[in-house]
């Protein structure tokens, strides 16, 4: 079978591509690896921002469907040392630049509007192979063959389609993350509530620290960061969460007793998972045919809170650029390209640098000082 144009991974990228596509009136085909749109959680709040992330959706055509979605509040800040000092408690302004909302509903949003048969589920790809003048072919797991004239690597950190490009792997970024949840936290969990406030926490040590916000369902999700070797993950058995929460409140045994009930109260599982990121200045030549967006392009730490919003600039942009060059395929990725490659490097060298800063040896300072900066340039 050939079909035009091929995009691999339904993500937030994947999809605002297939959109922007279908808006110019332009069919697209996405392959992905999940059984359905149910088969696994989509994780936790995202911070959609003005200048790239809304700048999708409204190239979308959405931006109403979003406002619908945005979780009120959402935006409050609060930024504690280990102490369980607070230095930082700002509410929502509710001025919308950074709106925050509810990953799994901002994908069914772009889901809900894909014509049916847009997707293909189920759809694991084990190989891809160029064909020359542009063509690639994809293999799946169940023998099933593909012929596109337009490939998009939209699949994640781990991509499929990038070692057609590039070489480049994701590195680990020297920290691990925790992550547990806290469901119905005004009434199952009030202390880590009031810690936690109604929007983000940044609790943060030289080394180590918490990331935390409230969910529309009125839940805590927890980001519980370390500095660790890449191999210490493996070291621990995750699903005997007794054991594994006792050794995670001895990694702060130093800190106030508020931030351990982040950790014994969790409910459920407790998963972990490194951080990983590609080189900042992350490119390639130019291979007819096949591009990258989202995470394959430019994986990077979450300490630039781009992922979400870049993946979803990318898919616009492409699609906005195939749209613009009827009949020119490589112009239209050339054109794509030129602006992907600064400004994925601007926000990879950002998120970078903002990691290292959260946990340096004066955090939660130094984050302090870059936002009093960040104030004072918006003066």
């Amino acid at each position: 079978m050939t079909t035009p144009i091929t995009i691999v991974g339904a993500g937030l990228g994947g999809l605002t591509l297939a959109r922007v596509l279908h808006v110019h009136g332009i069919a697209a085909t996405i392959y992905e690896l999940d059984a359905s749109p149910e088969a696994r959680t989509q994780g936790g709040m995202l911070d959609i921002h003005d200048y790239n992330g809304q700048v999708a959706i409204r190239s979308a055509g959405l931006h109403d469907e979003f406002r619908k979605i945005i979780h009120p509040g959402g935006e409050a800040t609060r930024i504690l040392d280990k102490h369980g000092t607070v230095h930082t408690d700002e509410q929502d302004e509710g001025d919308g630049t950074r709106p925050e909302v509810d990953r799994g509903d901002l994908r069914k949003m772009l889901l809900d509007a894909l014509p049916d048969g847009t997707i293909r589920w189920g759809a694991k790809v084990t190989g891809v192979r160029g064909l020359g003048d542009g063509r690639h072919e994809l293999t799946f797991a169940d023998g099933d063959t593909v012929t596109t004239d337009v490939l998009v690597g939209a699949d994640g950190a781990w991509s499929r389609v990038r070692p057609l490009l590039s070489d480049a792997k994701p590195a680990y970024a020297g920290m691990s993350f925790v992550e547990v949840d806290l469901r119905d936290a005004d009434t199952r969990h009030p202390g880590p509530a009031r810690t936690v406030g109604g929007g983000m926490l940044f609790a943060l040590g030289p080394g180590n620290g918490f990331l935390a916000h409230r969910e529309t369902d009125g839940s805590l999700h927890i980001y519980i960061a370390l500095t660790k070797p890449a191999d210490w993950i493996d070291g621990i058995d995750w699903t005997d969460s007794d054991k594994a929460k006792a050794l995670l409140v001895d990694e702060f045994h130093d800190w106030a007793p508020e931030f351990h009930a982040l950790i014994t109260e969790a409910d459920g599982a407790l998963v972990a998972r490194t951080i990983n990121a590609l080189p900042t200045e992350h490119r390639w030549a130019r291979v007819p045919g096949v591009t990258l967006i989202g995470d394959a392009a430019h994986v990077m730490s979450p300490f630039a809170g781009e992922g979400a919003n870049l993946a979803m600039l990318d898919g616009s942009a492409l699609g906005e650029a195939l749209a613009a060059h009827p009949g020119n395929i490589e112009e239209a990725l050339s054109a794509y390209e030129r602006e992907l490659f600064p400004r994925s490097a601007e926000a990879a060298g950002e998120a970078a640098r903002n990691l290292a800063l959260c946990f340096d040896a004066n955090a939660p300072h130094s984050l302090l000082d870059q936002f009093a900066a960040y104030e004072q340039d918006a003066r």
